[in-house]
């Protein structure tokens, strides 16, 4: 039977000999109305022969693990990605810093050297060489010689011109030719290493962590990839798509300040700072639907690590609070909004703090993430108003630390909370910073609380701009979505967090 791929615009059939494949829509539901939202035909509903071919993949097949940025098709733009991924003409637009102007400065004055003394081995006595001043002038005076020094050199080697024989050339002569040549490579490639291009991270997995949190290029082209359709060309940009999203995990994982950034990548500050905003607001609106969402009982039972297979098979989430505190306290009055949150705070009160509740599988994914609340609110009332508890179903298990008092709100929903002992908190408290300890050694609460700290503890280190504290620009609720900038950075950071190694094992 010949199958079409259903995607508008899409002529891929399967036919003798190709090797492309063809899919099924899932048969759950919930994954099933994810895939018919991301194919995006209004109106249509799936039958048992629709199929969708695996270039709509981008790893070109499905993965049925719901981390996995295949769980869901998210390739749907017919226009070919350049291999640099980068805008027409932004190159030109990159303003050199003084550093690399001055190695450049070397280089010419290297490759003229070696130039001239190539041309003149090859000379007979009765040639006239060619002058090399007008080359040697245009270098800086404060380059490695001087004009006088080159000059003192050609001098030298001006023998040819009085009929002397080529045997007069110093003896060391190809000695400092191959060491200029030396030279010459190791500046390339200190160019190649301080430049922050798209080719200089292909091959640096190290440099990659560093900059961008993310554990290699791979996953960076793969975030790379589901943004690019939602980042619209403006020909006024100086930055391409790579260096806007380079930018953006910068601020996130080293917390630099916009200044910086601006030195660094040769633009204004409110550049920036513009860049900043708007690459956060389309992560928060394309990356966290993917990678941030409530797993199903199936896929929870599916995927519980070994420790809490036994004690809590119906385990389907662990909660815990985390603070951030302001760089500027803010005096609200009790009707007014703080960092988008619904809940108001006392008349004239001081906010020094947001206060976040995160969700955390068992197997150390981020499930859920709250908005920003004032830190004085209370566990109960921030779990309350934060919409977690519409998440749970009938059986569920819910754990928690010792000081939340939520249990009749769990028991609202036919859930059971179970709270952990001080005993097993502080034990768990000792393995954040390091490896698990093996499984035997805790009980299964203490190994159930330390996945949700050690999860948090691992966001905040991978991306700096969580610890605080937060810059007042960033506290603006946005009017459109009624979110805080802050609060769309925290979610985007527990996105990024879920595409890389989970914290918890499995065995």
């Amino acid at each position: 039977m010949v199958h079409t791929c259903v995607v508008a615009g899409c002529r891929n059939r399967r036919t003798p000999g190709t090797a492309l494949s063809f899919y099924r829509f899932p048969r759950d539901p919930e994954r099933k109305q994810r895939w018919i939202a991301a194919v995006n035909r209004e109106g249509w509903v799936p039958n048992e022969g629709s199929r969708l071919c695996s270039t709509h993949f981008i790893s070109g097949k499905q993965v049925k693990n719901p981390r996995s940025p295949d769980f869901v098709p998210s390739v749907f733009t017919s226009a070919p990605l350049s291999p640099n991924m980068k805008e027409a003409g932004s190159c030109e637009m990159y303003d050199k810093q003084e550093a690399q102007v001055e190695a450049a400065n070397a280089l010419l004055f290297l490759q003229g050297q070696g130039r001239f003394l190539e041309e003149n081995s090859q000379m007979t006595s009765q040639e006239e060489p060619e002058s090399v001043s007008s080359s040697l002038s245009s270098c800086d005076e404060e380059d490695v010689k001087t004009e006088d020094a080159v000059k003192e050199e050609i001098s030298q080697t001006s023998v040819l011109q009085r009929g002397q024989p080529v045997k007069n050339i110093p003896p060391d002569y190809e000695s400092s030719l191959e060491a200029l040549k030396k030279e010459n490579m190791e500046l390339r490639e200190s160019l190649d290493k301080m430049s922050l291009t798209e080719a200089s991270f292909r091959n640096d997995p190290e440099k990659v962590r560093f900059y961008t949190g993310l554990p290699n290029y791979f996953v960076f082209e793969t975030v790379m990839l589901l943004l690019i359709p939602h980042m619209k060309g403006d020909k006024n940009v100086k930055l391409s798509k790579f260096q806007q999203l380079l930018l953006t995990l910068m601020r996130l994982k080293l917390d630099l300040r916009n200044q910086d950034l601006a030195y660094r990548f040769g633009v204004k500050v409110a550049t920036v700072a513009r860049t900043v905003h708007r690459i956060i607001h389309i992560m928060f609106t394309t990356l966290v639907p993917t990678a941030v969402f409530w797993p199903s009982r199936v896929e929870l039972r599916k995927n519980l690590p070994a420790a809490l297979c036994c004690t809590y098979p119906d385990c389907a989430v662990i909660i815990d609070c985390f603070r951030v505190s302001l760089e500027r306290a803010l005096s609200v009055d009790g009707n007014q909004d703080v960092a988008s949150t619904a809940l108001t705070t006392p008349v004239q009160s001081t906010v020094n703090e947001l206060k976040y509740v995160i969700g955390v599988a068992p197997q150390g994914v981020v499930t859920f993430v709250s908005r920003g609340s004032p830190g004085h609110v209370s566990d109960k009332s921030l779990v309350e108003s934060s919409g977690l508890l519409c998440k749970l179903l009938p059986g569920d298990v819910v754990l928690a630390e010792r000081d939340f008092d939520i249990g009749g709100l769990v028991g609202a929903r036919k859930a059971e909370l179970k709270i952990t002992s001080s005993t097993y908190f502080e034990n768990s408290q000792s393995g954040l910073d390091g490896d698990f300890s093996p499984v035997g050694a805790l009980s299964d609460k203490a190994i159930a609380h330390m996945h949700v700290g050690k999860v948090i503890d691992i966001v905040k280190r991978r991306y700096s701009m969580l610890t605080g504290p937060v810059e007042s620009p960033f506290t603006v609720v946005d009017r459109t979505s009624n979110v805080s900038t802050f609060d769309k950075i925290v979610q985007v950071a527990c996105a990024l967090n879920n595409l890389c190694i989970s914290a918890a094992p499995l065995e």
